[in-house]
């Protein structure tokens, strides 16, 4: 598995969604499946860490909406939008809301392998650039309040 990352599911076609849980626990990923994106939503407090697969038309609310509620939220998990009704416009506004790939069903296995894999990949490697980054800037900190008292000191002996 990729640093015990979770593929997550979304798709209320619950054939679409077997096969592909299926298909994701057979190449060795962690898997967990949901039934809409209000069902994920609901439970995202509780869910591990990921990448997400959804289908793009969902009752109640579809990919897009999802897209756009995730960025809303601060979620950064990557999306990788599904569909059976591409067309390139729809493609661009998942692309322009942040996904990662579109596919298009049938989607040949090994692309949508590759695409997941790439995605955690990415993911992992984003999350331990904000984590340098992050302690980098609290090394840092105890040195820009020293020059700043030294700047304060020196300007107030002037």
């Amino acid at each position: 598995m990729s640093d015990s990352k979770v593929v997550h599911v979304i798709d209320d076609d619950v054939d679409v969604r077997q096969s592909l849980a299926f298909l994701l626990s057979a190449a060795g990923l962690a898997v967990r499946t949901h039934d809409s994106a209000v069902a994920f939503l609901k439970a995202l407090p509780t869910l591990q860490d990921g990448c997400i697969v959804t289908d793009i038309r969902m009752p109640e609310m579809d990919g897009l909406e999802l897209q756009k509620r995730l960025k809303e939220m601060k979620i950064d998990m990557p999306v990788i939008v599904i569909t059976g009704h591409g067309d390139v416009h729809l493609a661009v506004s998942a692309m322009k809301s942040g996904a990662v790939d579109f596919i298009e069903k049938p989607f040949d296995d090994e692309a949508l392998l590759s695409a997941i894999q790439a995605a955690l990949t990415q993911h992992s490697d984003d999350r331990r650039r904000q984590s340098l980054v992050a302690e980098v800037r609290k090394r840092l900190r105890p040195l820009a309040l020293q020059a700043t008292a030294a700047e304060r000191a020196e300007n107030s002996g002037a």
